[in-house]
């Protein structure tokens, strides 16, 4: 799954950039492969796996448990790392994205408590 995952991710971005460059047709074939990989490969391990609800609330519930323990935890023990490997630069991008994430935390938590 990770792998479908990830490679969603990549195309998408690997679209933007040939879009960007002028290159419609190469972001198109990136586009509809990374959706490819997200609405058939990864949903058809996910759902038997049981990483996604039928239920909208327990999905925004699992959604804000992960970017919890993104914002609170894994970015900024990525950072503190960083920090000490005298990486400031790395460390300062960990700390930007764990904001980012407690954002994200925040916005799912307003989402469920609005249901």
């Amino acid at each position: 799954m990770q792998g479908e995952a990830f490679a969603f991710a990549k195309y998408s971005r690997y679209a933007r950039q040939a879009r960007e460059a002028g290159n419609p047709q190469i972001a198109q074939l990136f586009s509809r492969t990374a959706q490819v990989e997200l609405d058939e490969h990864f949903a058809e391990e996910a759902t038997p796996a049981g990483l996604v609800a039928s239920d909208v609330a327990a999905n925004l519930t699992d959604a804000i448990a992960g970017e919890k323990h993104e914002a609170e935890s894994m970015y900024p023990d990525y950072a503190a790392q960083a920090d000490k490997a005298g990486n400031p630069q790395a460390a300062d991008l960990f700390r930007e994205i764990a904001a980012d994430e407690k954002a994200h935390e925040q916005a799912f938590q307003q989402a469920l408590d609005a249901l």
